[in-house]
């Protein structure tokens, strides 16, 4: 399944780049995205500027869903579930964070993010067999 929740929620700023994409790097761009959200709804709430921060808050919570609803959760076994029940958990403390204005929250889905996206950044080499726009890494499905 396309990740065309997520991905139209990052494309508003970056579309040429996700087009021409690989899947690897639409994913990456994705997480990135989410950071860039998540970073900027931190600012709006020090802010005290409430309508921002609530559209950047679901911004990133139609990114995590976007990356959620990409896992293959056939091919990608039990890291695949793993990876779905934490987009879950950040999803929840996103709506959290919205509700009770709380900093901490981001910062803990901000870093949870991080960690994946690490872990997403060191397989480069192995999902795409060392080519650009090759097919997906296993576990994720992305057709298009």
């Amino acid at each position: 399944m396309y990740a065309k929740s997520g991905l139209s929620a990052y494309q508003q700023t970056s579309k040429q780049d996700a087009h021409y994409a690989d899947p690897h790097r639409l994913i990456q761009m994705l997480m990135e995205g989410f950071l860039t959200r998540v970073a900027q709804a931190r600012g709006a709430m020090e802010r005290g500027q409430t309508a921002d921060k609530g559209v950047e808050i679901g911004k990133a919570i139609s990114i995590v869903e976007g990356l959620r609803v990409s896992l293959d959760m056939e091919r990608g076994g039990e890291l695949s579930e793993s990876l779905a029940s934490l987009y879950e958990y950040m999803q929840r403390r996103l709506l959290e964070a919205n509700l009770h204005n709380d900093i901490s929250r981001l910062e803990e889905v901000a870093g949870l993010m991080r960690e994946i996206k690490a872990g997403w950044d060191g397989i480069r080499e192995q999902a795409t067999g060392g080519h650009a726009r090759s097919g997906s890494a296993p576990g994720l499905q992305i057709t298009g």
